[in-house]
């Protein structure tokens, strides 16, 4: 009989460099594109204020978890409640009712005759569920 090995702790992402996680790595790597990008285009003190600014948005983006999910994953899904509410109401359109109304009384089947349904009738009906419909009332002769 073989043997397999089942993987654990798959939650866990791999470190590669010290305390960083590779999605940690890439998070700060476009962080200091834009922080360089935003010293390149404006003035010092501006690009000062942007880069403390970015600097922030990119370590929460990359350390900050809520409910045990990164950050990302917690911005994602609520953007998707906000647009698409999970509660969903059901409403009965107009044209449902319509055709409901325009049904014909044909596409209705109504039974030829009905019994009054008494207690010998039930169980007339029962004892000719469980033979499997062997049982006929009118060969029998009913009850």
């Amino acid at each position: 009989m073989q043997q397999f090995v089942i993987p654990q702790f798959l939650d866990v992402e791999d470190k590669i460099i010290g305390p960083l996680t590779v999605r940690q790595f890439i998070i700060f790597l476009i962080g200091a594109g834009l922080i360089f990008i935003v010293f390149k285009l404006a003035t010092f003190w501006l690009a000062a204020i942007e880069g403390i600014f970015l600097f922030a948005l990119t370590g929460i983006f990359a350390f900050l978890k809520i409910n045990g999910r990164p950050f990302h994953h917690f911005l994602v899904a609520l953007i998707q409640t906000v647009r698409r509410p999970g509660l969903k109401t059901w409403g009965r359109s107009d044209e449902a009712k319509e055709s409901k109304k325009d049904k014909s009384k044909k596409d209705i089947i109504t039974p030829k005759y009905t019994k009054r349904l008494t207690k010998s009738r039930l169980s007339e009906l029962s004892l000719m569920v469980d033979t499997g419909g062997a049982y006929d009332e009118e060969v029998e002769g009913g009850f």
